[in-house]
């Protein structure tokens, strides 16, 4: 079978901002205003918030930066020669492992999710494997195909969030944000960290360097490609918090879904937005698999190029399956989440900013 190949390989700065979105706005997005409102007092979340978008935008601008040396020749090969080969295919293999976890949490989340809300009389394997099989056909086709998808998909999935946010304001209530700056730097901490775990994501760019048209413009859109997603959240805790009430907010356990069901439509013309609002989601999701296996594959493929793309697909995804299975509740599954968001501060992001920094230092010195 011979696969489409698209006349222009190369993408630019709407696509990339796209797809720095689409890889963000995860399953983390469902969570996150219970997890601020459990380390936090009254609405102060939006501190934590902010903190960790302005680590995560700087940090994007600095691995942006790094793209324009990967640009030539890719993470691997451009790393083969800073570090060695044995090196940078260690390092290479680490973040395969990494973005492998990060699509099975993907896949395990949204089957876990998809069972309570949508097929509750579907075994969650079922749905888990049928979402994995869409989501690897896609990722055995063109990587400048998921690139397009993301920049088709992203704006249905704004409207989408932004119609639950306004729909939402007519059940909220200010008195609830009060008072306000009462947590203490313990909890403001906590909850920034679980704000960088939800922002995690953009480092995949670095696997996209090479398709970049403009490197000069690579720092500002993986910018706002982050700050997108960190107002919607923001918007999103707000408002959750004025509809619910902190203490309330602690017990849901997707307030995103639950504030799409208490949504205001005028008119009443449809009863259950909620799963609207879910079947679109679904679509920013499977975006994020679907870039998190394309980087496994293009990294693989980058050390063994003589494999080809689909035999890496059909070769990964058993493993992102029996991953995605093995967490046994929603227990097993945070945790799972926490090993994977600590293994990409570490590796998907720490690691990386080293490799650049020494390759700076590397470069003074030789026009030294």
């Amino acid at each position: 079978m011979k696969w489409f190949d698209y006349g222009n390989d190369r993408i630019g700065m709407i696509e990339l901002t796209a797809s720095v979105t689409s890889i963000v706005v995860g399953v983390g997005v469902l969570t996150l205003p219970r997890l601020l409102a459990t380390d936090t007092q009254s609405s102060d979340g939006w501190i934590s918030l902010v903190v960790a978008g302005m680590l995560a935008m700087v940090t994007g601008w600095i691995l942006a930066n790094y793209c324009k040396l990967l640009h030539d020749k890719g993470f691997y090969a451009f790393n083969a020669k800073l570090v060695t080969k044995p090196v940078a295919a260690l390092v290479t293999s680490i973040i395969v492992i990494y973005f492998l976890l990060y699509a099975a949490y993907e896949v395990r989340s949204i089957a876990t999710i998809s069972k309570q809300y949508l097929f509750d009389r579907t075994p969650i394997e079922y749905i888990a494997l049928a979402f994995l099989l869409v989501t690897a056909y896609a990722a055995a086709g063109s990587r400048e195909g998921i690139i397009r998808l993301n920049l088709l998909f992203l704006p249905f999935v704004i409207v989408i969030a932004l119609a639950v946010l306004i729909f939402s304001v007519g059940i909220f209530n200010y008195h609830d944000l009060k008072p306000f700056m009462v947590s203490d730097w313990r909890g403001l901490a906590a909850g920034t960290k679980d704000c960088v775990f939800s922002l995690l994501g953009f480092e995949a760019v670095l696997f996209y360097a090479t398709m970049i048209k403009k490197p000069s413009s690579a720092p500002k859109a993986v910018a706002i490609g982050i700050a997108i997603p960190v107002l919607f959240y923001l918007a999103l805790y707000i408002i959750c918090v004025g509809v619910f009430t902190r203490p309330a907010l602690k017990e849901i356990m997707y307030p995103a879904v639950e504030l799409a069901k208490e949504a205001e439509i005028p008119g009443e013309f449809f009863e259950r937005f909620e799963s609207l609002f879910f079947v679109i989601w679904i679509m920013t999701i499977f975006n994020t698999t679907c870039m998190a296996m394309d980087v496994s594959v293009h990294a693989l493929a980058s050390m063994l190029p003589k494999i080809s793309r689909i035999r890496w697909v059909i070769m990964l995804n058993p493993v992102i399956f029996l991953i995605c299975m093995l967490p046994e509740d929603t227990d097993q599954i945070s945790k799972l989440g926490d090993i994977i968001s600590y293994s990409g501060l570490t590796f998907g992001i720490g690691v990386p900013l080293l490799l650049y920094v020494y390759a700076l230092l590397r470069g003074r010195k030789a026009n030294a």
